[in-house]
């Protein structure tokens, strides 16, 4: 292992040209009412809640063109002596260029400025991408909780929550980058906690299959998450206070300043309630959770185009696991604790306006620790703590027809996992365990995304990667797609091929655990990475600043990966299945603000995820398969939505939020479960420039309902009851 971390090293220190995958850019072309290129326009970039701003001066071409331009959302605004000055809004995506074309007008007279609004040319992408920014994290009801996914299951199509874990497209294996960096990890499903506070977001890019060649580990969903900079505050403090039904507090404390050349951005968090995990029951029993935690993010920028970027994030969470009543009655009283630490640093140095060079280090510690009670039959303890070292970079070239990439991604990992089981019922069997396990992956890509016209993009693609741990495996996946631009209408035609390898958690049994299981009637089989192959069409249709768009996928999985108990003991081990097929349509609307008041938004998804054969990998008993396809725990065919903001008299402003599912599976199906919808509000004000309050009500009309009826965590599990709860926001000078 360690040589092959001093190859990461080598690697990465060698790697010239590269791009932090943060990133993207903007090209804005600038031209009269005759389409003659205007040269000397000043054009600023500014981030719409960040703080950062970017000028150029167009060329002899009329372009201005903005290098390494975080991801977010911007408003471009043009100047040029003679012309009414124009703004635009425009969306920044990773790796990706937005271009602007903006058409001056001849001043008036009066010199009044005509405010143009948003661009209504979507990005020319391949793959279906959400986007989410931090007014829509504070106001939709419930985003801002430090245990919430609700601002990725509001805004995603495909994306809910069950038995405590996010799906999206019909698995759970998704990746989660900071600043762009891909956080490693896997294990599949093992934690329930959060990586980090959404209030310490400041804009979220969801990506949900059908990725460039840069990403490739995790086939289901992409989180690209910018935080927080400092940039948006100038030596300001605030503290967030909140209280609820179930005794649930969530606070936090940060801090943020900026100069011209650095900013900073810390906080700490702390969160408590009654009503933890979801229940097996309607009754609440044995269902406290704590946690806490801490993030911090750091930018320097030097005189001469050098960026010196920091992130670093600690939690801590603990978790009740919840009770049904009888084992409630029995004594049952089993935990969860997990931590989770993070950090990266980013060196950026740009060789020109299209060459950057940039080295990203990072570390990662991650633990799951299920310690079951002395009255289970059997107690069982399941600790994991997984360490990851690593890095990534890339080379990008960028000309007028071309984004062309190659780069490198590597990490090494040691897992230190204990088993423990003492049989409680009278038969003096037990047994304790603890490996050590290693591993490493390395993954090398070369894309480019080629523009012959301005309606026409192309990208093209290939993923080497080869991991080394419980088993050794390389595999090689290409990445091709179109997105065409219709002429006056604006539509985006888009299509992809994909095909992707998820590297296996290092987990296995021997010793005295593989003993117990053979006990059980199971078995554990050598565990391989997952094999995707994926089909994915759609198209965004842009009127009159509303977005909509429209995606249909296939995707065919061998050694789809998914995770059972072992016996009746609570510890729970990845397993793989032959074959799974997951097939969807999804459709996204947005709107823009109307008559400056109110936005609205829905997401809707139609899926089906199906497996057939046998248990390929890890925990089996060897039992022959059921005959033709059968349906995974968390298939639900239709799920949705859909909600809005509307700004209100006396600063204020209400928001409402209606989510609609069909059903899980009941059980082994194939029947599936009743339908249900839950309703949510939030209603904020603020009392000058330093207070603000909110009150949230989530499931006002207090729908129960079972979710599902597998057996993670224990049994079934039931939906959150109504919940109410007050925030108070006070920002302050230091």
């Amino acid at each position: 292992m360690r040589s092959k971390l001093v190859l990461v090293l080598v690697l990465l220190s060698i790697a010239l040209r590269a791009h932090g995958s943060v990133f993207g850019g903007v090209r804005v072309l600038v031209h009269d009412p005759q389409h003659r290129a205007l040269v000397g326009a000043e054009v600023t970039l500014s981030g719409a809640s960040s703080g950062v701003n970017f000028s150029a001066t167009s060329g002899p071409q009329g372009i201005a063109q903005f290098e390494a331009v975080p991801i977010g959302t911007y408003t471009v605004s043009i100047e040029a002596p003679g012309f009414a000055r124009s703004t635009f809004a425009v969306t920044v995506a990773s790796d990706r260029l937005a271009e602007v074309h903006a058409v001056l007008r001849i001043a008036a007279h009066t010199q009044t400025v005509e405010v143009n609004g948003a661009s209504e040319q979507p990005i020319a992408i391949v793959n279906p991408q959400s986007y989410v920014s931090r007014s829509e994290i504070v106001q939709t009801p419930g985003a801002d909780r430090a245990n919430s996914l609700t601002f990725i299951t509001d805004f995603v199509p495909g994306a809910y929550v069950v038995h405590d874990q996010l799906h999206v497209r019909g698995g759970h294996q998704v990746t989660w980058a900071v600043d762009g960096v891909p956080i490693p990890n896997t294990n599949i499903a093992s934690n329930v906690g959060p990586q980090f506070d959404p209030k310490d977001v400041e804009f979220v890019e969801a990506q949900r299959g059908s990725y460039m060649a840069d990403y490739g580990d995790r086939t289901y969903g992409v989180f690209n998450v910018a935080p927080r900079s400092g940039f948006e505050r100038k030596s300001t403090a605030e503290l967030v206070l909140g209280y609820g039904s179930y005794n649930q507090t969530d606070n936090q404390l940060s801090f943020g300043d900026h100069t011209n050349d650095f900013a900073y951005y810390v906080s700490a968090n702390g969160n408590r309630s009654d009503y933890g995990l979801e229940p097996p029951t309607y009754a609440n029993l044995h269902n406290q959770a704590a946690g806490g935690g801490v993030f911090t993010s750091m930018t320097y920028n030097r005189k001469n185009g050098d960026q010196l970027r920091f992130v670093g994030s600690g939690r801590a969470d603990f978790y009740q696991v919840p009770n049904d009543p009888t084992a409630q009655e029995a004594g049952v009283r089993d935990r969860e604790r997990e931590q989770d630490t993070f950090s990266s640093f980013t060196y950026l140095h740009p060789f020109n306006s299209s060459v950057l060079f940039s080295l990203t280090p990072f570390f990662h510690f991650n633990r799951a620790a299920y310690e079951g009670g002395s009255s289970d039959v059997p107690a069982a303890t399941d600790n994991r703590a997984s360490t990851y070292f690593g890095g990534q970079t890339s080379a990008t070239v960028l000309t007028q027809h071309h984004n062309a990439r190659v780069g490198f991604y590597g990490f090494g990992q040691h897992d230190s996992h204990l088993f423990s089981v003492v049989a409680n019922d009278g038969s003096g069997d037990q047994f304790s365990q603890t490996q050590h396990l290693s591993g490493n992956l390395e993954a090398i890509f070369v894309e480019d995304q080629y523009r012959p016209r301005t309606w026409l993009t192309m990208t093209a693609g290939v993923r080497f990667t080869h991991f080394s741990g419980g088993v050794e495996e390389n595999a090689t996946n290409p990445r091709l797609g179109a997105a065409i631009t219709l002429p006056r209408i604006r539509w985006v035609l888009r299509g992809a091929y994909s095909r992707f390898y998820q590297a296996p958690p290092l987990s296995t049994v021997s010793g005295p655990l593989l003993d117990y299981a053979l006990q059980q009637g199971v078995g554990f089989l050598p565990l391989r990475g997952e094999r995707d192959e994926q089909v994915d069409v759609g198209v965004t249709i842009p009127v009159h600043g509303w977005t909509m768009d429209a995606d249909a996928f296939r995707t065919a999985a061998r050694n789809f990966f998914d995770h059972d108990a072992l016996g009746e003991s609570n510890i729970f081990l990845p397993l793989t299945i032959d074959r799974v097929r997951i097939r969807g349509v999804e459709v996204s609307v947005r709107s823009p603000k109307v008559f400056g008041k109110a936005d609205a938004h829905l997401v809707y998804s139609h899926q089906s995820a199906e497996g057939f054969g046998a248990v390929t990998g890890g925990l089996t008993d060897f039992s022959p398969p059921p005959e033709g396809f059968f349906y995974l725990d968390h298939d639900q065919r239709d799920t949705l939505t859909a909600g809005f903001t509307s700004m209100l008299l006396w600063k204020s402003w209400f928001s409402f939020d209606a989510s609609y599912g069909s059903g899980f599976l009941n059980g082994d199906g194939p029947d599936h479960l009743p339908s249900s919808a839950t309703f949510d509000i939030a209603v904020g004000k603020s009392f000058g420039e330093r207070i603000s309050a909110k009150l949230t009500a989530m499931n006002i009309a207090n729908e129960r309902h079972f979710i599902d009826l597998s057996n993670t965590f224990g049994g079934s599990h039931v939906n959150d009851p109504r919940m109410i709860t007050v925030q108070v926001r006070y920002s302050f000078r230091y």
